[in-house]
């Protein structure tokens, strides 16, 4: 029976092996370039293992994260989605169930985070000083360079992000560095969709990735 299109989700044959956490980073990672997410659920009990819940703020969003990703080799195996046949929780207290609570929303950081932001801005890092947005200093080639990554990326994380790129060869993680990492594609050309495509991409809701060219 074919469930009428809504704001969630629902995803099963997943690998069953991934730790929650890690699943719920990953399907973060590649499931925002469609739109906000307000909420992913992930069960590890036995009945609901190998199965999640991506809850997008839009309709749209969700109906073209459910066309683009169905089937995506997500950790060795193929995602099967659909939509979910009810609301979550986060939905119906949006609908007004919930009225002095609309969105789930985590307290915001103390300001030391801001402050760092803003001290970022301020004082480039050497990596983000040599290759400002422009591309004259880092002629285009085949090597990305990406900059401001969360502390819990990792090499799938990455791959699944970069590999829907023609071109793709490999992910680069540099040893004691959560936060910068290298992109290899075959060609120049190749690299340049994929950095168009992915500047500013959020992996997290506070890490806007940068990505430059590698110095050759």
């Amino acid at each position: 029976m074919d469930v009428r299109p809504n704001q969630t989700i629902y995803i099963n044959n997943l690998n069953e092996k991934i730790k929650k956490e890690e699943l719920k980073k990953s399907l973060y990672a590649i499931f925002s370039q469609f739109g906000q997410i307000l909420d992913i659920v992930a069960l590890t009990t036995l009945k609901m293992r190998g199965q999640a819940f991506v809850v997008f703020k839009e309709i749209g969003s969700a109906s073209n994260a459910l066309r683009t990703m169905q089937g995506f080799p997500f950790y060795d195996k193929p995602m099967r989605i659909g939509y979910s046949k009810t609301d979550s929780d986060i939905v119906a207290k949006l609908k007004g169930t919930y009225k002095e609570r609309p969105k789930k929303v985590k307290p915001p950081k103390p300001a030391p985070g801001a402050e760092e932001k803003k001290d970022k801005k301020k004082k480039p890092t050497s990596a983000e000083n040599s290759n400002p947005n422009t591309q004259t200093e880092q002629p285009p080639n085949q090597i990305l360079f990406l900059t401001n990554l969360p502390e819990e990326t990792n090499e799938m994380m990455l791959s699944m992000l970069f590999n829907q790129f023609p071109g793709f060869k490999e992910v680069r993680l540099v040893p004691n560095r959560h936060d910068i990492a290298f992109v290899e594609f075959t060609t120049e050309l190749q690299s340049n969709a994929a950095k168009e495509a992915l500047q500013g991409f959020k992996i997290t809701p506070t890490h806007a990735m940068k990505i430059t060219f590698a110095k050759k």
